[in-house]
């Protein structure tokens, strides 16, 4: 920052042509400082934004505030015809999946984490909690990647993926609070899915090397089990960043401390056209990749190289108001 009197320099009568310059250039870069300060500062989306493109979830009343026209066309919510679609398209396969899932997850969480406690060692405690940080912000930064790349890119049309892994993104989207109305076992299959191979590899570590072996690898073992652990409960963290009754004194204390990703920070992402704020698990990313450009540059550089707008799919199934 440039002081008083340094300005007040800057700004003197020129005495020459390039005296004259000089100060111009100066006045320039002094003016221009604090409104690029403000910029920066400045929040991603203002309350008027949140109010008038996002639903509001907190106010039980809030239905009774909407035009006419919204009535007969719900922009958001459980009337909205693209949400009914497309909660239709959960099938009793998919279940299946899910179920399984969550059971051979659960298990092998429980299985390495007396492992973990069996060969824990408190000389060593420092670097493990470490580690485990390391683990929760890397789990934080994916959950951002996966759902910048489910919102933004991809169809529900597409074989496989499409109504098995991208349908639920596109319900949320236009019905933010679906993911309340699902049990555990619909809200957590697919994230309980991606850390059971790593799961496995750690069970088979444990039972397969000697305890020197073990004691050397200890710290990332911490690391990646707790990347497994916040990956996995992502979605539910999730799920308690919309709802806004009845949730546990404890889930409000670690969302009002930021620990877990807060309600009221939640909101940002649900701005349409739903373009920032990506990580859903502790959140603690969101303000830096979104001051960096980060998933503005990832778009821009995919929308160059293959044709496909971002978020087409998204903005196709939020029309399907009626």
């Amino acid at each position: 920052m440039f002081s008083a009197a340094s300005v007040e320099t800057m700004l003197r009568v020129p005495r020459n042509k390039s005296d004259c310059c000089c100060r111009n250039v100066m006045t320039r870069v002094v003016l221009a400082e604090p409104a690029m300060a403000a910029n920066f500062l400045a929040p991603v989306k203002t309350d008027k934004q949140i109010y008038e493109n996002s639903m509001l979830e907190d106010d039980p009343n809030a239905n009774s505030a909407v035009t006419h026209e919204e009535k007969i066309k719900p922009r958001w919510g459980p009337h909205h015809k693209g949400a009914q679609e497309l909660a239709n398209l959960y099938s009793k396969g998919k279940r299946i999946q899910e179920c399984i899932c969550v059971g051979v997850c659960m298990t092998l969480m429980v299985i390495n984490l007396f492992f973990i406690l069996v060969h824990l060692r408190f000389e060593s405690l420092s670097s493990i909690v470490v580690a485990a940080l390391c683990g929760i912000v890397t789990a934080d930064f994916s959950s951002g990647l996966v759902h910048w790349a489910a919102d933004t890119w991809g169809s529900v049309e597409l074989p496989v993926i499409g109504k098995n892994f991208l349908r639920p993104f596109r319900e949320h989207h236009i019905d933010p609070t679906s993911i309340t109305r699902h049990d555990f076992i619909e809200t957590n299959g697919d994230n309980f899915m991606v850390p059971v191979p790593v799961l496995v590899w750690m069970a088979w570590h444990f039972l397969t090397h000697s305890e020197l072996e073990v004691q050397q690898r200890f710290s990332w073992t911490c690391y990646v089990f707790l990347l497994a652990l916040f990956v996995a409960m992502t979605n539910q963290i999730h799920k308690w960043s919309h709802t806004y009754f009845g949730l546990p004194s404890w889930v409000v204390f670690l969302q009002e401390y930021h620990v877990i990703l807060p309600r009221r920070h939640h909101r940002i992402h649900h701005v349409a056209p739903h373009e920032t704020y990506f990580c859903i698990t502790t959140g603690w990313l969101n303000w830096p990749l979104e001051k960096l450009r980060f998933w503005q540059a990832l778009e821009w550089l995919i929308e160059r190289t293959t044709g496909h707008k971002p978020r087409a799919d998204d903005f196709k199934w939020a029309q399907k108001r009626s």
